[in-house]
């Protein structure tokens, strides 16, 4: 990390968990944990739980985030929601290309980018999810690969623009499987991408971007993380379950 150039943000994604009465639970618990981070702190949570999310953070320093959105504002979209709802009842963030959207649900490059271009227009701070597989790391090509995801996602994102926008590195390889990137290879991909958004926006909005590491990012391997220059934070899945280990994370990247 490197705070006197940017912000570190420790957001969790909790996927398809928790019930809303679970939700209110958690954040109940966690929020005397994290109440002096030194970091900005973020809970991307399933629509359903985004109400009593919203409720149990009132007043503390606690964000409240969606997990993905529409391009559309509006239409014959079943089952989809847009990112003017999500600003209409609080939110403040969404995820947008997370990998599992990617792989499961028919999210490419070009949607990915129109949800970014909707999630701005509504005023939303969006986290951007980039990161290659197990057969494209094997292969040498992970840079191109996230420079590529970083180049399209951000088309016709204005430089003003861009201080709305974390763009966490989660190499799919490493998403729920117990296996992390090292430290060093995970702040080389994050400078890989600074190197990326210098060239689209200058070097002083790149070193003014958050980018936040998001594979298998835990209690016990955050500190040595979150220590790279170039990773500014993380975006955590199963350790944003459980209170404990979420505020290990967040004291880590508040050193």
């Amino acid at each position: 990390m490197n705070k006197t150039l940017r912000k570190a943000v420790i957001a969790g994604n909790w996927k398809m968990n928790k019930t809303p009465a679970e939700a209110k639970a958690l954040i109940e618990e966690m929020k005397p944990l994290v109440s002096d981070a030194d970091c900005d702190v973020v809970l991307c949570v399933p629509y359903v739980d985004l109400q009593a999310a919203l409720e149990a953070s009132e007043g503390s320093n606690i964000k409240i985030g969606a997990e993905n959105c529409h391009w559309e504002v509006s239409g014959a979209y079943t089952g989809e929601v847009s990112a003017e709802m999500l600003k209409a009842v609080g939110v403040d963030y969404v995820i947008i290309g997370h990998s599992e959207r990617r792989t499961y649900f028919g999210d490419t490059d070009v949607t990915v980018q129109k949800r970014v271009r909707a999630a701005l227009d509504a005023g939303l701070t969006v986290i951007l999810c980039v990161g290659e597989y197990l057969e494209q790391r094997e292969q040498g090509i992970t840079t191109e690969i996230v420079s590529m995801q970083t180049k399209i996602a951000l088309g016709g994102v204005s430089e003003e623009e861009l201080k709305r926008v974390i763009i966490a590195y989660e190499p799919v390889w490493a998403i729920g499987t117990g296996r992390t990137a090292t430290a060093e290879q995970a702040n080389e991909v994050n400078k890989a991408i600074r190197d990326v958004v210098a060239t689209l926006y200058g070097q002083a909005a790149a070193d003014g971007l958050t980018i936040q590491y998001g594979g298998s990012m835990n209690a016990k391997n955050a500190e040595e993380l979150l220590a790279q220059p170039d990773v500014d934070g993380g975006l955590i899945g199963g350790a944003s379950l459980k209170a404990a280990d979420f505020s290990v994370i967040v004291r880590a990247a508040s050193k």
